[in-house]
């Protein structure tokens, strides 16, 4: 309950301290805001990426090493059918 209440306070504090209105009582830090994204986004993208492409990696892993798992089972359910056929 206490980090809903945080978390609806934040927001209402980001939507105050963005809002452009040039007054005494409100921040107007709508520049400063889009500067920090416009420099951020890229690096944010980067990470993105960094991490999609190494989950992606371990994606191809994870199926090759599948494939082979099922391989394995193939054959040893073929020795096992070859142990019954000969009894």
């Amino acid at each position: 309950m206490i980090a809903l209440i945080i978390g609806l306070l934040l927001m209402v504090f980001g939507v105050y301290a963005i809002l452009p209105v040039n007054s005494a009582y409100f921040l107007n830090w709508t520049n400063d805001v889009l500067t920090f994204l416009r420099g951020g986004a890229p690096i944010l993208a980067l990470f993105i990426g960094l991490i999609s492409f190494f989950i992606g990696i371990a994606d191809i892993k994870d199926k090759i090493e599948a494939k082979k798992e099922e391989k394995e089972e193939a054959k040893e359910e073929e020795k096992e059918e070859a142990k019954e056929d000969k009894k």
